[in-house]
């Protein structure tokens, strides 16, 4: 019986019936239908695609019964049942939903947390689609995740996650000059020069913010040499992440990106770079923003 379990398994890939006969045209076509379990897995919204492979490693995806263990096995979500991590994934395209959240700090960037702390779901309350962050953002820091259903898009994200540029806010002990952020940046391989300051520590300040652009890779290298050169980094706020931007969202919020706005995600990915003029207007926007957080917040410290 466990034989003829493991062939069945094989024929989701191979399409050969169990006697060994070629398969019918109806066969045939039923083959063209199937895509790999990862990704009808991510796209039903219940994981991302690469969480979804560690699902399928561990044993915990089965197809009409039977455990699936081998990446690269396929099925049809049609015809075939499928469970993900004790859930029936639905064969049924629901919409595609995309999502720019603006994190308060300490909240877990994910839907769940085997500590109890608050994670994005806390966030998303009222939201009937299930979704999924691409990407981290460190339980400390604030500022923009993206979160959606469309398994591809975030598969596509997390391939290039490396050479996606992000634009971060950073408030460091003390002040750097300019010749310092000129050298430091250098040495760490980012962009880094002054901001605006908020309106609640302008002119009285012992501690100032800057923006820095940098890759996914540099955040630790970025704290290594601030460190280094005895000015800490304090707060960090992601504002910009590729061609989006955190602008408009107020912190605990979220918004739902229009299509247009999802093609021009896709658009950016494929090309592999965004514009210099909007990532100028996006931070001048997002320095709007964190000037109106500073004041709410200087408002409710003085109450």
């Amino acid at each position: 019986m466990r034989k003829k379990r493991e062939g069945e398994a094989a024929n989701w890939n191979t399409g050969l019936q169990e006697d060994g006969r070629p398969p019918s045209y109806r066969e045939k076509t039923r083959e063209k239908m199937q895509e790999r379990l990862q990704k009808i897995i991510a796209r039903a919204g219940i994981a991302s695609r690469r969480h979804a492979e560690l699902l399928i490693r561990s044993g915990q995806v089965r197809v009409n019964g039977h455990v699936v263990k081998e990446l690269g096995t396929k099925a049809d979500a049609a015809k075939d049942r499928i469970e993900a991590a004790g859930r029936v994934v639905e064969a049924k395209e629901g919409r595609r939903v995309y999502i720019l959240l603006n994190k308060p700090p300490e909240v877990v960037s994910a839907m769940a947390d085997p500590e109890g702390r608050k994670t994005l779901r806390n966030c998303l309350r009222g939201l009937p689609e299930r979704v999924f962050p691409v990407g981290n953002l460190e339980y400390a820091a604030s500022g923009l995740v993206f979160l959606t259903n469309d398994g591809d898009l975030a598969a596509e994200m997390l391939k290039n996650w490396a050479h996606l540029e992000q634009i971060y806010h950073v408030k460091v002990k003390g002040m750097l000059t300019l010749a310092d952020l000129e050298r430091l940046g250098k040495e760490i391989g980012a962009k880094m020069k002054t901001v605006r300051q908020p309106d609640a520590t302008r002119g009285r300040a012992a501690n100032f913010w800057y923006e820095v652009r940098m890759r996914d890779s540099k955040k630790e290298e970025l704290r290594r040499v601030l460190f280094k050169e005895k000015h800490p980094l304090e707060k960090l706020k992601r504002i910009g992440l590729g061609p989006l931007t955190v602008e408009g969202i107020a912190r605990g919020r979220y918004r739902l990106l229009e299509q247009k706005e999802a093609e021009k995600l896709r658009k950016f990915e494929k090309g592999g770079q965004g514009n210099g003029e909007r990532n100028k207007n996006l931070t001048q926007r997002a320095q709007r923003t964190q000037r109106r957080e500073e004041k709410a917040a200087s408002s409710l410290r003085s109450e």
